[in-house]
């Protein structure tokens, strides 16, 4: 975007120059015929400047658009697979089985406290002399419905598999399994659709250099993702000011 800039600029600059130029040495009878082709050549320069300048605002503000739908969809994702975590131990690979789960597992509604016992062992080393412990009792509630506790009465979980917005029929890719990490597999997982699957129809140019971006208010990389399968991470690649967390 900055060369074709400086190509109009340095295109305008020399076009003017030859104007100045003809309106200083050519005859009259010629002038003003090259003068309007002249003149009409920079507004035609002008105008593409603009354009460029303002198809690219235009672009950002479609591509922020986007991101935040594709990102909504992307944390939807995350909620059910550390539910399963929860409820399973595992992250999901499989989308129908990760819908499966939302829709008929439930969460364990657990208290904690703290109670006072006798100390038997302690008790015996003490001839008899009773000494107490306190130990953590974990009581059960009750059991809430992992759909309804994430979602209420909301159905958007049973298509959270499609990417909703750019190109027709996009899936997000999705994975999960384990890492080793100090001798220890901690589950991981990660769901990611391309940048240009979701900017679809876009100029291309465009598409290419959003790919390439590198900025700390921007989504570095060629994909929104979420996780990853070469840490333990469950966060998006998007900085704050695409979402609400």
């Amino acid at each position: 975007m900055l060369n074709l800039l400086l190509v109009v600029f340095a295109l305008v600059a020399v076009t003017v120059g030859v104007v100045w130029l003809i309106d200083k040495f050519v005859p009259d009878a010629f002038r003003k015929y090259i003068l309007i082709v002249l003149y009409a050549l920079i507004g035609f320069l002008a105008y593409q400047t603009f354009m460029s300048v303002y198809g690219e605002i235009q672009f950002n503000q479609r591509k922020q658009i986007a991101y935040k739908k594709v990102i909504n969809s992307l944390i939807d994702i995350r909620d059910a697979q550390l539910a399963h975590r929860s409820v399973k131990g595992t992250f999901q690979k499989d989308f129908a089985k990760l819908i499966e789960f939302v829709e008929t597992e439930r969460f364990t509604i657990t208290q904690r406290r703290t109670v006072t016992v006798i100390d038997q062992e302690m008790t015996r080393r003490f001839g008899g002399v009773e000494t107490t412990k306190e130990i953590v009792v974990v009581d059960t509630l009750g059991y809430v419905s992992v759909r309804d506790s994430l979602f209420g009465t909301d159905t958007r979980y049973k298509t959270m598999m499609n990417v909703p917005v750019g190109k027709p029929v996009t899936l997000f890719e999705m994975t999960a399994g384990t890492i080793d990490q100090n001798g220890v597999n901690i589950p991981v997982f990660e769901a990611k659709v391309l940048k240009k699957y979701i900017l679809f129809g876009e100029d291309p140019n465009l598409i290419k250099m959003e790919e390439n971006v590198v900025s700390v208010d921007g989504v570095n990389g060629d994909a929104l993702r979420v996780g990853s399968m070469e840490e333990v991470n469950t966060n998006g690649n998007w900085p704050k000011n695409y979402s609400n967390e």
